[in-house]
């Protein structure tokens, strides 16, 4: 692995030294809205210089971890069962080598390729899903690989009471019924979260995060708004209390910059990225 030119901040090691891999995935083939989550990861990156390595939320410094950037995945046009299958291939290989890895979208189908290399490591991993949207549908206009079905593919791996999903406000009524009988849903805020928190300490756990969980009016820059979201406030009183839990892997995605011109949803995915790091490196 060849570290990236232009790294998130602070993230200089080199990677048999690194604790943590932070890599991106710009991908947005199936996004059924508003394209341009493919720009997420190098705006995430560039705009990242803008705050301090620093955090006042935690107490901690970018700088006292060694954290290996590999840039973007080279993606093929066209092929999304090609992009997941290098994105496994990816994951994977971060972790025979012993380490976690954050996975900045991009779109949220990306997931299933991370977790389908946590899951042939660790079999018995939970998920944590925060999002404004179920992603529980079986086929997008007939495709069965989607953003929008993304976790009912996650589902297909791990099976019921493993996926615990926070902040959901938007979905088909038949989502909505699969995830009484399969998922533990939490509609519209983050109500449960420490408790589940504490359920899950001794178990590995992949956590994913789509951004557009938060309310539009704080977090615009994304290909499909819903409102009702929860508070930037609320969002990270949940990344903050991560390091309780043995995070194996993670994703933040659903970013797209060119939607919010004043350039404060980038600025918000480089801080939650910033904590995100911080929190579940160990």
């Amino acid at each position: 692995m060849n570290k990236n030119i232009q790294t998130f901040l602070a993230c200089e090691a080199e990677y048999e030294a690194a604790e943590m891999v932070l890599f991106g995935v710009p991908f947005d083939g199936t996004t059924s809205f508003r394209p341009g989550t493919r720009f997420g990861p190098s705006a995430i990156r560039s705009e990242s210089f803008g705050i301090e390595t620093y955090s006042p939320y935690c107490d901690k410094d970018m700088t006292e971890h060694q954290i290996f950037d590999g840039g973007d995945l080279e993606l093929p046009f066209g092929n999304t069962e090609r992009v997941l299958e290098m994105i496994q291939e990816y994951a994977a290989q971060i972790l025979s080598d012993g380490k976690r890895f954050v996975m900045l979208g991009g779109e949220h189908l990306i997931t299933l390729g991370a977790v389908r290399a946590v899951v042939e490591r660790y079999p018995d991993v939970h998920i944590i899903h925060l999002d404004a949207h179920t992603d529980l549908r079986t086929d997008y206009l007939g495709e069965s690989l989607s953003h929008s079905t993304v976790i009912k593919q996650v589902w297909n791996l791990v099976g019921d009471g493993r996926i615990h999903q926070f902040g959901i406000r938007s979905g088909e009524k038949y989502e909505f019924e699969f995830a009484k009988k399969h998922t533990n849903l939490h509609k519209f805020d983050l109500g449960g979260f420490s408790e589940t928190i504490a359920q899950l300490k001794d178990k590995p756990v992949y956590f994913t995060l789509d951004l557009d969980v938060l309310d539009p009016s704080v977090f615009c820059g994304t290909g499909t708004p819903e409102g009702g979201g929860i508070t930037f406030k609320e969002l990270m009183e949940a990344v903050l209390q991560l390091h309780q839990l043995n995070i194996v892997g993670c994703d933040i995605n659903e970013l797209s910059p060119h939607y919010d011109q004043s350039g404060s949803s980038t600025a918000i995915a480089c801080k939650i990225t910033r904590e995100i790091l911080l929190q579940i490196t160990k």
